[in-house]
C-alpha cells in the first residue's frame, strides 16, 4: 500500500475502522513485502544456486567451493598475525595450494568415485577454508600434526600436501588423523599417504594414547561443544611450546576461545565467504601462544635448527 493509497483509505474510512482493522492489515502487508525484499537482497543468489549445485555436484556434505578474493586476503592477513609471518608469505602459500595441479588432479580422480560426487568445474580449489590450514602448516613446518575427524579426507589430503612440500625443503613432518570409521580418509592415498596415517577409534581415546609433542592440532570431529572441549583438555599437555590449535567448529561454539583464555593463549576467528555457492560458510578458530617480541625470532630460529 503506497503512501498515497494509505492517505486515501484513511480519508474515506471511519477512524475506528481504519485504526482497528485497516492499519494492522497495512502493517502486515508492509512487513511481508519488506521480508521478501530483504530475502532476495541478502539470500536470493544462494537460494537460486541451491538446487542447481546439488544436482550438478551430488554433494550432500563437505561442500566444495572457492572463497572470494577478499576472503582469501583476510585469511592471509589473519594467519600472518598468528604465525608472525608476513602476509605476502602466507598469501604465497595459499596460492601454492590453489595452483597445485597434482593435488587437484588427485582430488578430482578420487572424489568422482565417492558416491558419484564431484566438484563444480569452475571451482579453482575444492578446499575452501582448508587453504588456511595448508598455509599454516607451510608456515610453521610442524613435525607432528593431528586432525581429529577425517571423514573422506579433504583436510588430510591438503595437509599432507603441505607436509610433502615442507619435507622437500628439509622440514619433515607427519600427519595423524583420528576417526571412528575404518573407511575414513578415502582421499588420502598415493604420495600423500607417505606422510600421513589414520588412527581408527574414538578421537579422545586416540589422543590419550598419543605420546608425541604436537605442533599443530585441528579439532574437526564430533561437533558437540562438550566433546570439542574435552579434546582441547586432553591435547593441552601434549602441545609443544609453539603449537597452534585450530577449531573447525568455532563458528558454532566458543570452546576454543574459552580454552585459549584459560591457557593464556591468543584467539582469532576467521569466517569464510564462499564464492558463487549457496552454503553460508563455516570458519576457523585459531589459538596460538602469547610470545614476547624477542621470543618470536628465537623460536623461528629454533624451528630451523631442530628440523635441519
Amino acid at each position: 500500500m503506497t503512501g498515497f493509497l494509505h492517505r486515501l483509505v484513511r480519508s474515506i474510512a471511519p477512524g475506528p475502522f481504519f485504526y482497528g482493522v485497516l492499519r494492522p492489515v497495512y502493517h502486515q502487508f508492509r512487513a511481508l513485502r519488506a521480508a521478501r525484499h530483504f530475502r532476495d537482497m541478502y539470500y536470493g543468489t544462494q537460494l537460486r544456486a541451491l538446487y542447481p549445485l546439488i544436482r550438478q555436484t551430488g554433494e550432500l556434505s563437505n561442500f566444495t567451493y572457492d572463497l572470494t578474493d577478499r576472503n582469501l586476503r583476510y585469511l592471509a592477513e589473519l594467519i600472518a598475525v598468528a604465525t608472525s609471518k608476513s602476509a605476502s608469505e602466507i598469501e604465497s602459500y595459499i596460492n601454492e595450494g590453489i595452483n597445485d595441479p597434482a593435488l587437484r588432479n588427485w582430488f578430482d580422480d578420487r572424489i568422482q568415485t565417492w558416491a558419484g560426487a564431484k566438484t563444480s568445474a569452475n571451482v579453482r580449489s575444492p578446499f575452501g577454508r582448508r587453504l588456511g590450514w595448508y598455509a599454516l602448516a607451510r608456515a610453521i613446518k610442524p613435525k607432528v600434526l593431528i586432525e581429529t575427524g577425517v571423514d573422506r579426507g579433504h583436510g588430510a589430503l591438503i595437509l599432507c600436501a603441505a607436509l610433502l612440500r615442507n619435507a622437500a625443503e628439509g622440514f619433515p613432518g607427519h600427519y595423524y588423523g583420528t576417526d571412528l570409521r575404518p573407511e575414513a580418509g578415502y582421499l588420502l592415498g598415493g604420495p600423500y599417504a607417505a606422510v600421513g596415517q589414520i588412527l581408527v577409534g574414538d578421537s579422545i581415546e586416540s589422543l590419550k594414547a598419543f605420546h608425541e609433542s604436537v605442533d599443530l592440532f585441528i579439532n574437526d570431529s564430533d561437533h558437540s561443544a562438550e566433546y570439542e572441549a574435552d579434546e582441547y583438555q586432553v591435547i593441552a599437555p601434549k602441545l609443544s611450546s609453539r603449537a597452534i590449535v585450530l577449531g573447525d567448529n568455532a563458528h558454532a561454539t566458543d570452546k576454543l576461545a574459552r580454552f585459549s583464555r584459560k591457557t593464556n593463549r591468543h584467539f582469532l576467528f576467521f569466517r569464510e565467504e564462499p564464492k558463487d555457492h549457496w552454503y553460508p560458510g563455516a570458519g576457523i578458530g585459531i589459538s596460538f601462544p602469547k610470545l614476547e617480541p624477542c621470543m618470536v625470532s628465537k623460536i623461528q630460529v629454533d624451528v630451523g635448527e631442530i628440523q635441519r
